[in-house]
């Protein structure tokens, strides 16, 4: 057990007072984008063709949530992304490589957003600033904790990569609009293979990465996953 995370290897991780067991987290991970092949859910205008846009009112108040705390929980991995390359950056490139991802993802969240017609809780887009107050303790905590040393702030990314793919999990399974859940499967993959980036780094100083969010099995079978693609 890697220490100074407890709380998180202990916590049970709910969004939305859904809580998500270990089969159906492993289920989903790698079934998720399969759901399409045969027309998967409904499309955002609610029949078999696409919309340019809809309404928030097509959305439930949990999907409504959902998109808004995701779009804040892509700009922290971003934000405390940056600011551990401006502690680690002369030791490793990972840091700014993945935070270049996560303003991609932050940005897919955002289109979403508009396309429902959703209020955007970034109101700020200045590196540590929040208005969702649990992330903003989350950020303010990690960032603490990863300028530390160079293996805390590594651990912290791998910390972030598992709460993300808890988080995603828990909003695909309480949506069922098409459009949202495509978006959610490439955040899925995404960090899947950002956590895949952490744990090598971490491996190439003779440490053994430990789970810190997700149960064990599930992180093996992410790290043994060969055909997860480069985000």
């Amino acid at each position: 057990m890697y220490p100074g995370f407890n709380c998180y290897l202990t916590r049970e991780v709910t969004m939305n007072a859904k809580t998500f067991t270990t089969a159906a987290l492993i289920g989903s991970m790698f079934l998720t984008s399969a759901t399409f092949a045969a027309g998967g859910p409904r499309n955002s205008d609610g029949g078999g063709g696409s919309a340019e846009t809809a309404d928030s009112e097509d959305l439930t108040t949990i999907e409504v949530s959902d998109l808004q705390f995701m779009r804040e929980e892509e700009k922290l991995a971003r934000d405390v992304y940056l600011t551990m390359d401006q502690y680690w950056g002369d030791r490793t490139q990972v840091f700014a490589r993945i935070a270049l991802s996560e303003e991609s993802h932050t940005s897919t969240v955002d289109y979403l957003l508009k396309k429902f017609d959703v209020e955007d809780p970034v109101v700020n887009d200045t590196i540590g600033v929040f208005t969702n107050q649990e992330l903003q303790a989350l950020y303010d905590e990690l960032v603490a904790k990863g300028k530390n040393s160079f293996v805390d702030g590594l651990f912290v990314g791998g910390l972030i990569e598992e709460k993300d793919m808890r988080d995603i999990l828990a909003a695909i399974n309480q949506t069922d609009e098409r459009a949202i859940i495509l978006a959610y499967s490439n955040l899925l993959d995404g960090s899947k293979s950002h956590l895949k980036a952490f744990v090598s780094v971490i491996e190439a100083q003779g440490l053994t990465y430990e789970p810190q969010v997700l149960d064990a099995e599930e992180v093996e079978l992410i790290l043994e996953d060969e055909s997860q693609v480069e985000d």
